[in-house]
């Protein structure tokens, strides 16, 4: 997840702009398909498509959850975030019994039917290619280009470190991954076309100057000489970030600097409990992480790929469940980042990581990421550029009356489904379960 807003990145829902860029004569188009569930797969989006309109491409931004009907998508991302926030430990047992199932369950392929009605009616006729970076839409694109109903490339761009089943979509063209690990993962999965073609992050995200993290500790109110830990937790401000600023703070290793993301309630507990340099949404995160000495994160996604842009040794420490654990492990894997299991040894590391080899191997083995080859956006144009031939085999309008009849149906099915991981929690919350029901009534009902 990642925090920096760019003016014209409205990250947290709504419909993107059709056009993110036009000229007098015609481009070749791409659509790049993300969601507003958190902010890292939008994020990853922004950045390809601005590389790519640099290509000389025009770019289509979507947002999954607006192309399910309904309200569906709000209920989606609703769910999976009171899960995060409520159960976690109920989250945790779902998303690591699915990691490995080599497909999706009855609920999710009924929201996948339900989508790729107006996922098609999303791709102009003269797209070249169509991107993902939310792995439910790589699902839907994966099923249209095996029906034969998309004629253009699908790419997959993998915004995690580890991939889970649903990131593997059959019929999806190509697997782009940051980093060997996530490849493999993939791989293991059975995804097609995997390509490790680096990271994807703004080219402001650098090694910060002393001039430069000078001026930002200044800007931004933070000692200038004393190690600054930079605290993140999502757009979302999930975790126990209390507490991490707690023992961050009673190491005596490093000042926490937290950032909250949308998180107000958070932010305003932060600062009753005494933590003084707390921030919300950050419009401006190069800036912030040119004035920090180490990241501490607990998901995993974009923003640690930023800290790695930025020369910063990433930390992992009390890390949400499903994706955030399983990122943490592979980014320790990779030399990345380390994963701290063990409050006992937090300051050790935050020391190492701030003044001793191990800071500096990770400082190495991060900027290092961006440097093997052209990038994604280039991956992405090549693929547009050579078209494969369209396969699979177009509908008969006897196939398409059924899909359209059978629409509604599986809409019922998904809103009386994603109450199923919901009842899973309910043994970890059960006194809020009655709000998981209220706001599944309010969200279907309005």
């Amino acid at each position: 997840m990642s925090y920096h807003q760019d003016p014209e990145f409205p990250v947290g829902g709504g419909v993107f702009p059709r056009r993110t860029h036009r000229r007098e004569h015609a481009l070749p188009r791409i659509v790049i398909i993300s969601a507003s569930v958190g902010a890292g797969h939008d994020g990853a989006a922004h950045e390809l498509a601005r590389r790519l309109e640099a290509e000389g491409f025009t770019v289509d931004r979507h947002d999954f959850l607006d192309l399910l009907p309904a309200r569906l998508g709000k209920l989606l991302s609703g769910s999976y975030h009171r899960l995060l926030t409520w159960a976690p430990s109920g989250y945790q047992r779902i998303y690591a019994a699915t990691e490995h199932t080599g497909g999706p369950g009855p609920v999710l392929r009924a929201l996948f039917r339900v989508a790729q009605r107006r996922t098609l009616r999303a791709v102009p006729a003269d797209a070249s290619a169509v991107v993902s970076t939310y792995p439910c839409a790589s699902q839907v694109l994966g099923g249209l280009r095996l029906r034969g109903r998309l004629s253009v490339p699908a790419i997959t761009y993998l915004t995690d470190f580890s991939v889970h089943s649903l990131w593997v979509a059959p019929g999806i063209d190509t697997h782009l991954a940051a980093h060997a690990i996530p490849a493999g993962q993939a791989t293991a999965q059975g995804a097609a076309g995997v390509t490790v073609s680096g990271p994807v992050t703004a080219d402001r995200f650098a090694p910060a100057t002393p001039r430069r993290r000078s001026a930002a500790r200044a800007r931004f109110g933070l000692p200038d000489e004393a190690p600054v830990a930079l605290l993140v937790a999502g757009s979302w401000g999930v975790g126990p970030v209390e507490q991490v600023a707690a023992e961050i703070r009673a190491s005596g290793t490093a000042v926490p600097v937290v950032v909250c993301g949308h998180n107000e309630a958070l932010a305003g507990r932060l600062r009753r409990a005494g933590i003084e340099h707390v921030h919300g949404w950050v419009a401006d995160m190069p800036a912030l992480m040119s004035a920090a000495d180490v990241l501490v994160q607990n998901a995993g996604g974009l923003t640690s790929l930023e800290a790695f842009a930025s020369g910063l040794p990433v930390a992992s420490y009390r890390c949400i469940p499903g994706h955030g654990q399983t990122n943490a492990a592979a980014l320790h894997e990779a030399g990345l980042a380390t994963w701290i299991r063990e409050t006992a040894d937090l300051a050790q590391t935050l020391t190492e990581l701030l003044d001793g080899p191990l800071g500096r191997s990770q400082r190495a083995a991060g900027l290092a990421l961006y440097d093997k080859g052209p990038g994604p956006a280039a991956a992405i144009a090549a693929a547009a550029r050579h078209r494969p031939v369209a396969w699979g085999t177009p509908p008969g309008r006897r196939a398409r009356r059924r899909a359209a009849v059978v629409t509604v149906a599986m809409a019922a099915t998904l809103l009386l489904g994603i109450g199923a991981p919901l009842a899973e929690a309910y043994g970890d919350s059960p006194a809020r379960f009655g709000s998981f029901t209220h706001f599944l009534d309010g969200d279907v009902r309005r």
